[in-house]
């Protein structure tokens, strides 16, 4: 690993996984696929949203913007990450920290929102299917996004620059892929009580809130369709929001292990794996889960790829 004289460098030294090289090797190939699958599969969504009519719902339109964030999440720290598992050079300048600090923070936060908002498109669709076009409307639909949006973006920025304002007095190896909040409060010469609570109580909130609100939704859902004699109308209901349920649990799940421990009950290599997964793999896999398992979606690629 090439270290950089620290008296003449400005910025942080992302250790990764550089004490193994052989599994850098593999992580390299493994994060490259990923990546474009990413990029492929989400790019996809937005096109097919955009063009095909009969995808200009509500659904579709928290899809598109889901894959959109995941886009932005993605292409902030995968080509870094690939560049430091490729190069035996693992720095990253002062200024392109705070930005991936900020761009994950912002799109994991947005995220977390969003769905929560499209837990509740299922829970209207499937027990509301009456009122679905007034309750969830073009106008009120696009009020949900921006909001998402705005609150993530906002949060994002307090939480960039109470980080930034931490004095780290000379410290820049960072034990981690990424630069996120956690692991630069570690690098910390101060008392970092305030830091450290405050991301607990706002973790909570983008984290256990949205995740509170997708239960209940689900939990109505569930209720409904067992109360649903047909068992066609069963399988339809259960098929359109298992893909939901799988993204939430695939996202959560590995971003609460993260942010919801204390320091001192996590390792180094289990941070970073964890990383690797609400931060690569979930990406990946949301638009393959959508599309696979959606008959709407599916029409709409075939009819695409026909004219080609």
């Amino acid at each position: 690993m090439i270290i950089p004289n620290i008296s003449f460098f400005d910025g942080f030294l992302l250790l990764g996984f550089s004490k193994q090289p052989l599994l850098e090797v593999a992580l390299f190939a493994i994060v490259l696929v990923f990546y474009l699958l990413t990029l492929l599969g989400n790019a996809a969504i937005i096109v097919l949203a955009r063009l095909d009519p009969r995808l200009h719902t509500p659904m579709y339109l928290f899809l598109t913007h889901l894959s959109l964030m995941d886009l932005c999440y993605t292409t902030s720290t995968a080509p870094q990450l690939l560049a430091h598992l490729y190069s035996p050079e693992k720095t990253i300048t002062y200024g392109g920290c705070v930005v991936q600090l900020y761009v994950a923070l912002a799109m994991g936060s947005t995220e977390c929102l969003l769905l929560a908002v499209m837990a509740v498109d299922r829970y209207v669709a499937v027990c509301r299917p009456l009122h679905y076009t007034v309750l969830l409307g073009p106008r009120t639909c696009w009020k949900l996004v921006a909001t998402t949006w705005l609150t993530g973006l906002a949060s994002s920025l307090v939480q960039t620059v109470l980080t930034i304002r931490v004095p780290l007095c000379g410290r820049n190896v960072i034990d981690h892929v990424f630069c996120e909040v956690p692991v630069l409060l570690k690098l910390a010469c101060v008392d970092t009580t305030f830091n450290r609570t405050e991301l607990l109580l706002v973790s909570t909130f983008f984290l256990l809130a949205p995740l509170t609100l997708i239960l209940s939704s689900y939990g109505c859902i569930a209720q409904a369709v067992w109360k649903t004699r047909s068992v066609q109308g069963r399988q339809k209901a259960l098929s359109t929001c298992s893909s939901h349920l799988a993204v939430v649990f695939l996202f959560y799940g590995t971003a609460a292990a993260s942010y919801l421990q204390p320091s001192s009950a996590t390792s180094q290599d289990r941070d970073k794996v964890m990383a690797l997964l609400y931060g690569i793999v979930t990406p990946t896999l949301n638009p393959f889960i959508y599309t696979l398992r959606n008959k709407d979606m599916k029409g709409a690629l075939r009819k695409m790829m026909g004219t080609l």
